[in-house]
């Protein structure tokens, strides 16, 4: 009982990170890749396109302003 218990929370608990979105073309014909996507915590600051942040996963700097 506790072994399903744990690995239901476990499972809860990683959806509350990041979601992976599949690529997928847009209507003017452009190749989104695919990425993952952070829930909505209606902040700008960490977002990885936020100016001071650098996406782990590609390595870019941020270069947005955020707006408040």
């Amino acid at each position: 009982m506790k072994l399903g218990l744990m690995i239901l929370l476990l499972l809860m608990g990683s959806s509350a990170f990041a979601e992976s979105v599949k690529g997928y073309f847009k209507s003017n014909g452009t190749y989104v890749e695919s990425y993952q996507r952070s829930d909505r915590n209606n902040t700008q600051l960490d977002n990885y396109s936020t100016k001071g942040n650098t996406n782990p996963y590609t390595g870019k700097q941020g270069t947005k302003y955020p707006s408040y």
